[in-house]
């Protein structure tokens, strides 16, 4: 059987969970496989009594982790909110693999979703040929969730039509989903919640109304804060995706990681690393998720088309890619960003070369 290309959380770090769930003496919420000081060890990383290394999964501000972690605890839903690449989607992934031990509970939002997709559906064959019963409805991952006390992940739920948006509204107040059709209902059992998803830099999003944004305690995700803590992200998701893809680690050397971080923080922040000079933003979002992307594409460049060692020009192309959306405003901040700072960088020359050429 050829190899899963993206396992889920749960599969990848079983082994971690199990020592976690095994070693944890503190108390848990109802159907939790973890206790809420386990689940943010198992994001955050550690030892074990035992001496087995917890891999790092979230790599930013403990605290945040934990009022997320403490939120699901209660009877309030989770709300993560970023710009592109801040971990929303990694860290409701693994938050629900600790907790419930399956993250696969997922509605995907979209601007065409229908209410079926939070709330359920109908086998329309055993719908025509046996009425309205128990047996034609076809459970959303919600209601999955709700019956068996789960959490339930949401993803881009701005990007969800209002009027779909609002069936969350008696479901997370009431943790009852109705079925009029049968004159009944599902009850939540204890365990049972939602994270949710939103980036609030996306074109075309549908605003929550008051009433469901209360319904939710929100946790905004940073982008990371120092330079260290950006390479440090980029590179230990680089090795990951590099190792599912059979790539060598000498496709992404660090130097070239601090490169990339560089010049995505500078566009990003409007300002050089060392403060002196003020430069023009793109309309891009350069985030950490972007450069990641960059450094594997990279990657798969040196390895394939090269001798296996990154260099300039395997970047070159990825780089411009990710900064010039607009073929006009994006390509001007791009080209004033090179002639101005790239240039004039001790040791970037081979970078600038490549970037001019393209």
């Amino acid at each position: 059987m050829s190899s899963i290309i993206r396992p889920h959380a749960e599969d990848v770090f079983a082994a971690e969970l199990k020592i976690l769930a095994k070693e944890d003496k503190r108390p848990r919420p109802e159907n939790w496989q973890l206790s809420p000081q386990a689940v943010v060890t198992y994001l955050m990383g550690g030892k074990t009594e035992d001496g087995t290394e917890i891999e790092q999964k979230y790599f930013g501000n403990r605290r945040l982790m934990e009022i997320a972690v403490a939120t699901l605890a209660t009877d309030r839903a989770l709300l993560l909110v970023g710009i592109p690449g801040t971990a929303k989607t990694w860290v409701s992934e693994h938050l629900t693999a600790a907790i419930s031990g399956r993250s696969t509970l997922l509605v995907q939002g979209t601007a065409g979703m229908s209410e079926d997709a939070i709330r359920y559906g109908w086998n329309y064959a055993r719908l025509l040929s046996e009425g309205p019963t128990e047996n034609a409805i076809v459970a959303s991952p919600i209601m999955s969730a709700m019956r068996e006390g789960k959490i339930a992940r949401i993803e881009e739920l701005t990007r969800i039509p209002s009027d779909v948006q609002d069936n969350l509204i008696t479901l997370l107040s009431e943790k009852v989903l109705p079925i009029p059709e049968l004159n009944t209902e599902v009850a939540a059992v204890k365990g049972f919640n939602i994270i949710a998803t939103a980036n609030d830099r996306d074109k075309g999003v549908n605003e929550l109304s008051s009433a469901l944004r209360r319904r939710f305690n929100t946790v905004v995700m940073p982008l990371p804060a120092t330079m260290e803590e950006e390479v440090n992200i980029v590179k230990t998701r680089v090795e990951k995706i590099g190792q599912s893809l059979d790539l060598p680690k000498t496709a992404a050397p660090i130097d070239e990681i601090r490169r990339l971080v560089t010049i995505f923080r500078e566009l990003r922040s409007g300002r050089t690393e060392d403060g002196r000079n003020k430069i023009k933003s793109p309309s891009s979002t350069l985030s950490t998720a972007e450069a990641i992307s960059v450094m594997n594409s990279g990657q798969t460049l040196a390895t394939h088309f090269g001798d296996g060692e990154l260099r300039a020009y395997d970047l070159a192309a990825g780089i411009t890619g990710a900064i010039v959306k607009d073929p006009v405003a994006d390509k001007q901040v791009w080209q004033e960003y090179l002639e101005t700072v790239m240039k004039e960088r001790k040791g970037w020359e081979d970078l600038y070369r490549a970037c001019k050429d393209l």
